[in-house]
């Protein structure tokens, strides 16, 4: 299975120049958050709590396929010690985590190439905060009829000797303190990025470069965090997609932007019930959110800013040039029309 790792996205953009005391505090910083935060290897009876493990085998095989080795660090251990005076072999396996500790904790050596081995290793990060988030997605999708099912236990006679409270309170209590307690995951790693002078910042599954500290504190951290359930999914996919390409000179990161937010405009209409599925373009679904029988869910000139954007800068992007020039923006071009995606993607959400 392919997967989607931080250092093939940016293989051909060169950021780490050497490896120094805050790349290596940082590998350490995040470990700890996996290990200690997210997922504690043992449990309190101090046995290797199973579903952990295969968590962290799970990271460690889909990381070594991507690098293209068997194992990130020696799995297997074996030594030569005494026992009562005569020679034994000590040998056993290492527990999961702490191969991919030793990996991870590796000490830089001339003849490495330091931009690839800081990349490697903020895969990881990346990869064990994707898991992470998947596990969180999958059980808020699986709250609500776990809270259905709790209310109903309550509604039930009550038998002698149960504790006292609603199942439903504790059904809410641990979903909102799992998602509260990742999303504190999520923030200690993007401080603890920028304590070490790493110009990137996770979201939603990836870690993506930031170029501008006040422009990622308003527009794009907001629109990573309205675009997190499951609905805006194919919105927050082309976002990311966009911003990759923009950070790696890859082609057409306007066009990715435009889908993005085409996307969001289609997902209201659904939302409202005002699709027909006789619509033959974006600029049927935006006369639904102007018009007044809808309740004018944007302005004239709102709708006029966006159909601008779609005939004059989507299509250039959208459609064969033929025999003329490719369409080729500016870096600043760029930027501007994914920050333009982004605030009418924030806006319109917020409407709904």
């Amino acid at each position: 299975m392919l997967t989607d790792v931080f250092f093939r996205r940016y293989a051909n953009r060169p950021l780490f120049e050497s490896v120094g005391q805050k790349e290596s505090a940082l590998f350490v910083q995040a470990y700890r958050i996996v290990n200690e935060q997210i997922w504690k290897y043992y449990g309190y009876d101090e046995k290797v709590d199973e579903t952990v493990k295969t968590t962290w085998t799970g990271i460690h095989d889909r990381l070594s396929m991507e690098f293209g080795v068997k194992e990130l660090s020696p799995k297997y251990y074996s030594y030569q010690t005494e026992w009562m005076g005569k020679p034994w072999t000590n040998s056993g396996w290492n527990d999961m985590n702490f191969v991919v500790e030793q990996w991870l904790n590796f000490n830089f050596i001339d003849g490495l190439d330091p931009d690839m081995f800081v990349k490697h290793r903020l895969s990881f990060v990346e990869l064990a905060f994707r898991t992470r988030e998947e596990q969180v997605t999958q059980a808020n999708a699986e709250f609500p009829q776990q809270l259905a099912h709790a209310e109903l236990q309550d509604k039930l006679r009550r038998k002698p000797m149960t504790l006292p409270g609603k199942l439903a309170d504790s059904v809410r209590a641990i979903n909102e303190g799992m998602n509260r307690a990742f999303a504190a995951n999520v923030h200690e790693l993007n401080e603890r990025l920028k304590q070490a002078g790493m110009p990137l910042h996770y979201h939603n599954g990836f870690l993506q470069i930031t170029q501008d500290e006040q422009l990622q504190n308003q527009v794009e951290q907001p629109f990573w965090l309205l675009v997190k359930d499951a609905q805006w999914k194919n919105v927050s996919i082309d976002m990311a997609e966009a911003i990759d390409r923009r950070d790696t000179g890859g082609r057409d990161p306007s066009f990715y932007a435009a889908k993005a937010l085409e996307s969001t405009i289609k997902i209201i209409c659904e939302l409202k019930k005002w699709a027909t599925g006789k619509e033959k373009g974006v600029s049927d679904f935006l006369n639904h959110l102007e018009s007044k029988a809808n309740g004018a869910f944007i302005e004239g000139w709102e709708r006029q800013s966006m159909q601008r954007f779609y005939s004059d800068v989507r299509n250039d992007l959208g459609h064969g040039p033929g025999s003329k020039d490719m369409p080729n923006f500016t870096p600043q071009q760029i930027e501007q029309t994914i920050e333009f995606c982004m605030s009418w993607v924030k806006s319109l959400i917020k409407r709904v």
